[in-house]
């Protein structure tokens, strides 16, 4: 029997819905479902969503309501822009607390699968994968570092506890330090209890412009090795950020996804749900539009 069941774990909801489910997400839960054939998709919330795309993501997890009062909760931000980012750090607890308990694989909600998680990965005791250098405000050298946007693990991985008991020492705001770095620390501290996957798994389009270029507006046929998709949504999702690409969230739509051929688009059009007529569309637009009024 395999070390790491056959179960997913999703965070979402750490802060107040404004929006509908957006599409992505339920592209998200699509795509694990019919890829992977979990025994059971776990979906953590604190604010429930709502919408078409939630109605239709719901009937395939199991909606579990989580409170707000981890650790992140009492920290106080020297930067007050950096504070906006509270709900992923909050996230970022929660998604180890949970995996430590049951075992399984956490993703972020801006995943696509492409294909099957290999079966060897499902017998190691701890999966994270490589991502490219990052850059911090406190180092001008590129560091290595590991992406919690996946992580497999077996119930009670000792790395997990580990990384979970560190977090709070390391934990300084950064979007980075206490996530991604300190995993790549305790790996060369204690390699022979995780294992690490090079960076084309899970991450083979980087999040840097031109990676994320690739991924929305490029086109890149080649799936070979890809177990998933991460869109590095943070970076580019608000209409009003223009840093990383002019592509944003509300561009991406049914017809764009089924139409306009990308890298993320070819992969993800089979998970997209059977087309509304016209008037259902509209009914589904009043219905959001009065939730977000109450």
């Amino acid at each position: 029997m395999a070390r790491i069941p056959n179960v997913f774990h999703f965070v979402f909801g750490l802060k107040p819905q404004t929006d509908p489910f957006h599409l992505a997400f339920y592209l998200c839960i699509e795509s694990c479902w019919q890829v992977n054939r979990p025994d059971e998709i776990r979906f953590y919330y604190h604010y429930e969503p709502y919408g078409r795309y939630w109605e239709l993501a719901r009937r395939r997890v199991s909606p579990i309501p989580v409170p707000l009062n981890t650790w992140v909760d009492g920290f106080r931000y020297a930067d007050a822009g950096l504070e906006r980012y509270r709900y992923a750090h909050r996230s970022d607890v929660v998604r180890l607390e949970r995996l430590l308990e049951h075992g399984g694989i956490y993703a972020d909600i801006d995943t696509l699968f492409v294909n099957p998680f290999p079966a060897p990965l499902r017998e190691k005791p701890f999966v994270l994968g490589r991502e490219s250098h990052i850059v911090t405000s406190d180092s001008a050298a590129p560091q290595p570092s590991l992406c919690n946007a996946v992580i497999m693990a077996e119930p009670g991985a000792e790395f997990g506890r580990r990384w979970l008991a560190a977090m709070p020492e390391a934990f300084d705001g950064s979007w980075s330090n206490h996530s991604t770095l300190l995993p790549q620390r305790l790996s060369e501290q204690y390699p022979h209890l995780i294992h690490v996957e090079p960076r084309v798994t899970f991450y083979k389009h980087e999040w840097t412009r031109e990676g994320i270029r690739t991924l929305l507006q490029g086109l890149d046929y080649d799936f070979e090795g890809v177990v998933s998709m991460h869109l590095w949504s943070h970076l580019w999702w608000s209409r009003r950020r223009r840093d990383v690409s002019f592509f944003h969230a509300g561009l991406m739509t049914e017809a764009h996804v089924s139409t306009v051929d990308t890298t993320y688009n070819v992969a993800a059009r089979r998970f997209l749900p059977p087309p509304l007529a016209r008037g259902q569309r509209l009914g589904w637009r009043m219905r959001e539009l009065l939730h977000r009024r109450h």
